[in-house]
């Protein structure tokens, strides 16, 4: 490991345990949760229960919040659907809205990347596995990812009609598996283009790509490699031709850690940035914040740290704050966050957590003011 790596790493583990006993009161993990806050104002609320989640929320014009979520209470054991909840009231109750994707008989659908298109319309791909047996029956792991669907609503996310014109991956018969699984946010590019991630499974390794799609997103195509190491992977575009990804990178059959990667020629080449986790802190999810921060939200299972931790750029990426956790988790089964930010400021962020063993998973959401924390990840006087 090069001197940068090891010192950007030594920062994280250094940074990380001083900010989260000195600015969140911790909870009672065991218990029930209702929003209860912080001296640091982060509120956390049980939003669904009964859900593994792996939440993707999208914040719609007039400001109602939508998360797209896998509806079983297991870790995508068994059959079940792609649906869509939203909140009207900036996070604080949510509705079941409509079914994004409904999964056929032995397979789910439960994987996704999400956006919104340049007509309005909410774009859902969404993959899954086949060999999945009924609610309660016992099932190997994941072993066959499904083609992904093309799911859109016109109205907000009451309605879905789905397509079947996602590409196949670039390189098949690789592997256990060879399906893309798209993942993270959609994003438009400076030519109105949209883009997204997805990731190609082999036997001890993962292949992630970046597609793009030139019709609003009916037809996705031109995959081009962004790290021959990622997994799940998010996207963020800053302008021009400029982008971030963060990856949940993948060595030798085993997560690492996220690692950030940037491309200066709009997707076309992608270049190593730094690592932004320690091991099994894994994950992320990239906002652009309403003063032009840029807030990262990841998922942390180091052993009795469980949780949700979050990273603020000022410089587009440059340099980072140490993490600061806005949410506690009992077990280690749990974070995939993913964080919208409402006109007033407030950062809503989704997650997912085991609470017990007897399959009682549940979407969780952090209510949190960004403009309270400092590049240094100190409360702003």
């Amino acid at each position: 490991m090069d001197i940068g790596r090891r010192d950007a790493l030594k920062g994280l583990h250094f940074g990380s345990a001083a900010l989260v006993s000195s600015m969140v009161a911790r909870r009672d993990a065991s218990a029930d949760v209702v929003p209860t806050e912080s001296e640091s104002g982060i509120a956390v609320r049980t939003a669904v229960q009964g859900v593994c989640a792996w939440p993707n929320c999208q914040i719609l014009p007039d400001g109602s919040i939508l998360a797209l979520i896998f509806n079983q209470p297991c870790h995508g054991l068994w059959e079940g659907d792609l649906d869509c909840w939203a909140s009207e009231d900036g996070g604080s109750t949510w509705r079941f809205r409509g079914r994004a994707a409904q999964h056929e008989k032995g397979t789910n659908r439960m994987n996704c990347a999400t956006g919104i298109a340049a007509d309005g319309n909410v774009v859902v791909l969404c993959s899954g596995w086949a060999d999945r047996r009924a609610r309660g029956k016992p099932v190997a792991a994941h072993r066959q990812p499904l083609r992904a669907w093309v799911c859109r609503s016109d109205d907000s996310g009451r309605t879905w009609t789905v397509g079947d014109a996602f590409p196949a991956p670039p390189q098949s018969g690789i592997g256990i598996a060879n399906e893309l699984i798209p993942f993270g946010n959609i994003r438009a590019a400076e030519d109105g283009s949209l883009r997204v991630a997805a990731y190609l499974r082999r036997e001890a390794s993962r292949h992630c790509y970046m597609l793009q799609s030139h019709d609003d997103g009916r037809t996705w195509t031109d995959p081009v490699t962004l790290h021959s190491g990622g997994n799940e992977t998010d996207i963020l575009h800053l302008g021009g031709g400029r982008w971030l990804a963060v990856c949940r990178e993948f060595q030798e059959g085993r997560d690492v850690h996220l690692e950030l990667f940037g491309s200066s020629d709009d997707g076309k080449t992608w270049t190593r940035r730094m690592p932004l986790t320690l091991p099994r802190q894994v994950t992320g999810h990239l906002t652009r914040l309403a003063d032009g921060r840029i807030l990262l939200s990841h998922g942390n299972r180091c052993w009795n740290n469980f949780g949700v931790d979050v990273r603020i750029s000022e410089d587009e990426g440059v340099t980072w704050s140490p993490p600061v956790r806005i949410a506690d988790c009992p077990r280690p089964d749990c974070g995939y966050p993913s964080s919208v930010q409402r006109s007033d400021g407030i950062a809503v962020t989704a997650y997912y957590t085991q609470v017990s063993e007897d399959f009682h998973y549940e979407m969780r959401t952090a209510t949190w003011n960004p403009s309270s924390f400092s590049a240094a990840g100190t409360p702003r006087g």
